[in-house]
C-alpha cells in the first residue's frame, strides 16, 4: 500500500498522545495529501460529512525486543499486569500495524497545490502515514447499544490538573486548553504510581513536566524545546 497523506500536529513523541481518537476535541491537526493523491476531485463531497475515518500505520511502533507480534498484550489501563488477546485491544503491536481513528472534519482547503484536511481529535503522532480516508456514517457506524468490555471501567479516569503557577500559559494561547486536557487523561504508563517521579510530555514545541499524587497532577515546569 502507498500512503495517500501524512498528519501534521503538535505531537513529536508517542508519550502523551491520547489513547483513543475524539477524547480531546481541542487537538487540531492537518491531513496533508501526497503529490500523487493531492486532487480536489478526490475529496469532492467529503465536506458534507462532519466526521471521517482515518486508516493509518503505527509507523513508530517497534517492539523493544525486536520480535514480532504477540498473541497477548498488557493494556496500560489495566495496570500493565493483566494480559488480554491482541485482537481484544487497540495495541500498536499487531500482526499488521494498522490504526483506525475517527476525527472531526473542520475544513478542506488547497495550499500551493496541496490538498489539506483540517481535523480535530486525532490520536496520531506527527508525520504518521495515512493509507485511506472514509466518511463516518452515523446510521451504520454508530452503535449506542454496543458493550464496552474492560474499557468501561477505565474510560472515566481523569486527573485534576493543578497549575498553581500558571506555567501552561507559556504555551501559545490556542494550545493551552488542549495541553490541560492531555494531562487530565493521565499520559503515564498504567503501572506507574511513583508520586516523586517527574514525567515530561513533548507538545507544541514545549516539554510539559509534571508529577502525579493520587488523582492530582501538578505541573512542575514548561520548557521550550530547542
Amino acid at each position: 500500500m502507498t500512503p495517500i497523506a501524512h498528519i501534521r500536529n503538535d505531537f513529536t513523541s508517542k508519550f502523551g498522545i491520547p489513547r483513543q481518537s475524539g477524547i480531546i476535541p481541542e487537538l487540531k491537526a492537518q491531513i496533508v495529501f501526497t503529490a500523487e493523491f493531492s486532487r480536489m476531485e478526490a475529496v469532492r463531497g467529503l465536506e458534507a460529512f462532519s466526521h471521517i475515518w482515518l486508516l493509518w500505520e503505527f509507523s513508530e511502533a517497534k517492539k523493544p525486543d525486536g520480535k514480532g507480534w504477540s498473541a497477548t498484550v498488557r493494556p496500560p489501563r489495566l495496570g500493565g499486569n493483566q494480559r488480554v488477546g491482541v485482537f481484544a485491544t487497540r495495541s500498536p503491536f499487531r500482526p499488521n500495524p494498522i490504526g483506525l481513528s475517527c476525527v472531526k472534519l473542520e475544513g478542506i482547503r488547497q495550499e500551493n497545490g496541496t490538498v489539506i484536511l483540517d481535523v480535530c481529535g486525532a490520536d496520531l503522532l506527527d508525520g504518521t502515514p495515512i493509507y485511506d480516508i472514509k466518511p463516518y456514517i452515523p446510521f451504520t457506524d454508530c452503535h449506542p447499544e454496543a458493550s464496552e468490555g474492560y474499557t468501561a471501567e477505565t474510560r472515566r479516569h481523569l486527573l485534576t490538573v493543578c497549575d498553581a503557577e500558571h506555567l501552561l500559559e507559556k504555551l501559545p494561547a490556542e494550545k493551552q486548553k488542549a495541553a490541560e486536557a492531555i494531562l487530565a487523561q493521565d499520559p503515564r504508563p498504567g503501572y506507574s504510581d511513583d508520586k516523586e517521579r517527574v514525567f515530561g510530555v513533548p507538545f507544541a514545541e514545549y516539554d510539559i513536566r509534571f508529577r502525579v499524587d493520587g488523582e492530582q497532577l501538578t505541573v512542575c515546569e514548561v520548557v521550550k524545546m530547542e
